[in-house]
């Protein structure tokens, strides 16, 4: 049944009886006025409100996705569905499905998501909360542009259409809300071809409360995005935090500063010290989620990233955290031996410090290297899972 249409216009379904048959009927004579050889496809994900019947009536084909979400009923949908292409869009009537043509002709023209911009189409007055049309939306899809940086203005427009073959193949796995920028997010990562197109938002005809939740459905949108990109969420931070806490360290272990009338020294020196051991173990944080994210499949193996963790071998790693590690026993004997030549007695603090510091550093950051690089060989371990021991 493979690319048996050209176009399956799909509609997740969850109690959309009071709208569901008006887009249907609106899909179907789409398909009919522009002569397009195409199905209507219903995933409904346990309506109980006579949805289900009313699919049937009306002449769609239904297929029921037991596993509960939006993101869920799409991926179930996009499996069943027989056209080469296909075109999602909302079943609360909000969505003009009988002006789909500029969707489709960009999917004809070779493009593997095409993404609607109510924004650039036309909000109806009502259509959307004030909240997700001046903050939630422009928010998330800045956000999203910064992270992956693609064409898409809207990024949670309900309204799109893709190549069924490209988007199974990026592997979709979110069965929430945030489905919606998971799609964008790996079709970026993937270099897919995007484009957008304008489309129109109105006010959707339930009486009944929408299904998004603001504030719970936003943050998860934002945690997606974060954690698809762990530069953003450990790299960069931490090789601000580790540059600024070794160059303020490294300034102070030669002697105080004065800036105006505030002096800096060993108390500035040890938070200094926090700063780059912090900004350390983010930066392996990232390391971590990046070898994690590309053996599983989370984000694609390529790139000059990928080429790197091949090169970086856990024995490389092991070697040079023994090296920062011996660093800071050196330095800790250069303490040794200062306080030997004191007899042993009291030190002066804001000298001995400024070697204590850094030797602390050094051990710290030197074991959590070589025991980081075990983990990182840990991680590149090939297995394959064994059903015969699965369950038990």
């Amino acid at each position: 049944m493979e690319d048996r249409y050209e176009l399956t216009i799909l509609m997740p379904c969850l109690n959309e009886a009071e709208t569901l048959e008006i887009c249907i009927k609106k899909a179907q004579r789409f398909l009919e006025q522009n002569n397009v050889c195409g199905e209507v496809l219903v995933a409904d994900n346990g309506s109980t409100d006579g949805s289900r019947k009313i699919a049937k009536r009306c002449g769609a084909r239904l297929i029921y996705v037991e596993e509960k979400g939006y993101g869920a009923a799409l991926i179930g949908g996009c499996n069943a569905a027989h056209g080469k292409y296909v075109i999602m869009g909302d079943a609360d009537d909000s969505y003009d499905f009988e002006h789909l043509m500029p969707f489709l002709e960009k999917l004809r023209e070779g493009y593997d998501l095409v993404m609607g911009n109510r924004f650039k189409g036309g909000i109806e007055p009502g259509a959307m909360p004030l909240l997700h049309k001046y903050l939630g939306n422009p928010v998330l899809s800045f956000v999203a542009r910064l992270l992956f940086p693609s064409p898409v203005g809207d990024y949670h427009c309900g309204l799109r259409g893709y190549r069924k073959k490209a988007i199974q193949k990026i592997g979709l796995v979110t069965t929430g809300m945030e489905y919606a920028s998971e799609m964008v997010v790996k079709a970026t990562l993937y270099h897919l071809s995007i484009v957008e197109v304008p489309t129109t938002l109105k006010k959707d005809g339930r009486s009944r409360a929408p299904h998004l939740r603001s504030w719970s459905d936003g943050w998860r949108h934002m945690k997606f995005l974060l954690m698809h990109s762990p530069n953003w969420l450990f790299m960069y931070p931490g090789a601000i935090l580790f540059v600024i806490g070794m160059t303020v360290m490294t300034i102070l272990s030669f002697g105080t500063i004065k800036i105006g009338q505030v002096g800096l020294g060993i108390h500035t020196m040890m938070y200094a010290a926090v700063a780059m051991m912090i900004g350390y173990n983010l930066i392996m944080f990232s390391t971590f989620t990046k070898i994690y994210a590309q053996v599983t499949g989370f984000i694609p193996a390529k790139g000059r990233v990928h080429d790197y963790m091949q090169e970086s071998t856990t024995e490389k790693g092991v070697l040079l955290g023994f090296v920062i590690l011996l660093l800071g026993i050196a330095s800790t004997l250069l303490a040794f031996l200062a306080w030997k030549q004191k007899g042993f007695g009291d030190l002066i603090p804001e000298e001995i410090m400024r070697i204590t510091i850094p030797a602390m550093v050094f051990i710290v950051i030197g074991f959590e290297l070589i025991f980081g690089s075990f983990f990182i060989g840990i991680l590149h371990i090939k297995h394959k899972k064994n059903p015969d021991y699965e369950d038990r």
